[in-house]
């Protein structure tokens, strides 16, 4: 088995909070980060196959093709976007790196038809990043 990582970045801004507490307890668990107006991030993103080599092609995925998947599902729905505002799973979900992951996860699973998505790994900063391994 190989394992296959490509790496996308983007950038998209957000905000926490939680309609059903207090402003002040969403100030309290939330911080600067409850800011309606919200703040941005850089991420980066590392999606990982898993699979055979092809001894056709000698590859385990056409990286070409999976460069398309990560711009088309997931790369021109979050880059330079308002997390909360502007992509449908985050109207009622806190846009976390840890939702966010998921929710990425949801998005290419489906799509990729060679090997299996193995892994997605985001970076919100350089010091913290989210493993997401599917359900």
């Amino acid at each position: 088995m190989i394992y296959l990582t490509r790496r996308a970045e983007f950038s998209a801004s957000h905000f926490y909070h939680n309609p059903d507490w207090s402003p002040e307890q969403n100030r309290r668990v939330f911080g600067k980060c409850n800011n309606p107006y919200g703040h941005g991030h850089n991420y980066t993103l590392e999606v990982t196959v898993v699979g055979d080599v092809d001894p056709l092609t000698g590859m385990v995925v056409d990286l070409k093709q999976l460069k398309e998947i990560l711009e088309r599902e997931v790369l021109d729905l979050f880059d330079h976007r308002f997390l909360n505002k502007e992509v449908p799973a985050f109207a009622t979900r806190n846009p976390t790196t840890e939702n966010i992951a998921v929710e990425i996860w949801k998005l290419l699973e489906p799509k990729i038809n060679f090997g299996k998505l193995y892994r997605v790994r985001l970076y919100e900063t350089s010091d913290l990043f989210v493993d997401y391994y599917g359900e």
